[in-house]
């Protein structure tokens, strides 16, 4: 079933393309009763990451990349869903971008949320930027992390919630190319090399 879209130019053609989250919609993927904490009934189907490309002459779509791994399958019954069908997609300036969450209503202290853009570039597509916000709910702390991998620059802050200020630093990057949608696998787990 679809769960989100978002529309927009995606290989600067002129066109609009589209982004699609399809959920698969399966009973034997909800689990309507276990023992332990969590959201009851609990629903594991996975989903998939569709984006098409509308052809100028005939106006149709064509399916020009499918994901299964960015947004990961639910496993966690204490953890929220990680896909937010009302923001967690978006095509910005030719861009675009898919927004996961962490936070678990037990079992954990961290939190964190997590923006992929991605931009269409010789058939693929690339990392352009990452950014993520981690709180850890018992002490307080956070952390920040955002890298442009345009200008290949990486900004660090550490910081505390009874604070305004961080600590920041930056960095450059090496010399290497981005990352892509095929290489990152599970969004909640990838690790961005610095």
């Amino acid at each position: 079933m679809l769960e989100a879209q978002a529309s927009g130019d995606l290989n600067q053609d002129e066109n609009t393309d589209l982004i699609l989250v399809l959920r698969q919609n399966n009973p034997a993927n909800v689990m309507e009763d276990f023992e332990g904490l969590g959201e009851k009934p609990f629903d594991t189907n996975p989903r998939i990451l569709a984006i098409a490309f509308r052809d100028h002459s005939s106006g149709k779509f064509s399916l020009q990349f499918q994901n299964h791994t960015l947004i990961p399958r639910r496993t966690e019954p204490a953890a929220d869903d990680p896909f937010d069908k009302e923001v967690g997609i978006a095509i910005v300036r030719g861009s675009f971008q898919v927004r996961l969450n962490w936070w678990m209503s037990a079992g954990g202290w961290e939190t964190f949320n997590t923006t992929y853009t991605f931009r269409h570039k010789s058939g693929r597509f690339e990392l352009i930027g990452y950014d993520r916000d981690t709180t850890h709910r018992g002490s307080g702390e956070t952390a920040s992390l955002s890298i442009n991998y345009l200008t290949r620059r990486a900004k660090k802050a550490t910081g505390h919630i009874s604070r305004d200020t961080d600590k920041v630093r930056w960095q450059t990057l090496p010399q290497r190319s981005a990352p892509t949608l095929e290489s990152i696998g599970d969004g909640l787990s990838f690790e961005p090399k610095l």
